[in-house]
């Protein structure tokens, strides 16, 4: 799998080989007819996915991305083309007031939030402890973990009973790879705060999951990874490829969906037959 080398966290636009986002094959069934959705990081990868599948499915979308201005548009577009209501917010999660922002903006045009993914992340490699710097840890952090908390304290006074909270966790939640600590784990501890949120909000009706994806073709891979692991992407998983963000969708689906009204404090794995524990 040959890629151009980009500058994190990467654009679509870039890609040599495209993700796979479900724009010609998402085909929805009025599952989440009128409800709100805020779903961050859904410029590109597993967040667009999400948001055209929502859209399909029925939701207007609230679409928060840092800076791939291109790359959102496009989501947008694919939201509008299923005949709901798109709205961009750009900046950066890491200030917990733009976190606040951006719940208030799907407050200000939909009087509520019925579904929050908190998908946007942060990830980059390193060989040695020694090589980690303070301000990556500490934005890993801020992006992939303390925006979550943020998003969510923010949210739940919009939230009703049937809300749904979704995280974003990763196989490496469960089998943490030892060049992405600092991401790893952060994804543990939305695992472990979504066990949490699941127990806190269950009396107000709001149920809180999370999905562990395995290896999935975004542009965080080829703008995080060296060529060689880029190439091998995904290939030492039981089925012997990466998934495309397309085959996440369905999950999170699932879970903003009134059919998974009994499941909360779950965490669902969608990893290519990596078994998560």
């Amino acid at each position: 799998m040959e890629e151009p080398t980009q500058q994190p966290p990467g654009t679509e636009q870039a890609m040599q080989t495209k993700p796979d986002h479900g724009e010609e094959s998402y085909q929805g069934s009025g599952r989440l007819e009128g409800k709100v959705a805020v779903v961050t990081g859904a410029d590109s990868g597993i967040g667009k996915a999400v948001a055209i599948a929502y859209a399909r499915e029925g939701a207007d979308v609230l679409i928060s991305y840092l800076s791939e201005d291109e790359d959102a548009e496009d989501t947008k577009s694919w939201v509008e083309k299923a005949g709901r209501k798109a709205v961009l917010v750009r900046g950066d999660l890491v200030d917990p007031q733009h976190c606040r922002d951006v719940i208030d903006r799907a407050v200000r045009e939909w009087g509520r939030v019925d579904v929050l993914v908190s998908n946007a992340a942060h990830q980059m490699t390193y060989e040695s402890v020694e090589e980690i710097p303070d301000e990556d840890w500490d934005r890993t952090v801020a992006t992939n973990l303390s925006a979550f908390f943020h998003l969510v304290k923010a949210a739940v006074p919009h939230m009703g009973p049937g809300s749904a909270i979704i995280g974003s966790s990763s196989v490496n939640s469960d089998s943490p790879s030892p060049t992405l600590m600092p991401y790893a784990m952060t994804k543990a501890g939305i695992a472990n705060m979504v066990a949490s949120l699941a127990q806190l909000l269950g009396p107000k009706g709001i149920r809180a999951n999370s999905v562990a994806p395995g290896p999935i073709w975004t542009p965080l891979i080829p703008s995080t990874m060296p060529q060689e692991k880029v190439e091998a992407f995904g290939k030492d998983t039981p089925l012997g490829r990466p998934g495309q963000p397309a085959e996440l969708a369905p999950v999170y689906v699932l879970l903003a969906s009134d059919e998974a009204s009994y499941v909360s404090g779950a965490r669902v794995a969608v990893t290519g037959g990596r078994p998560i524990l």
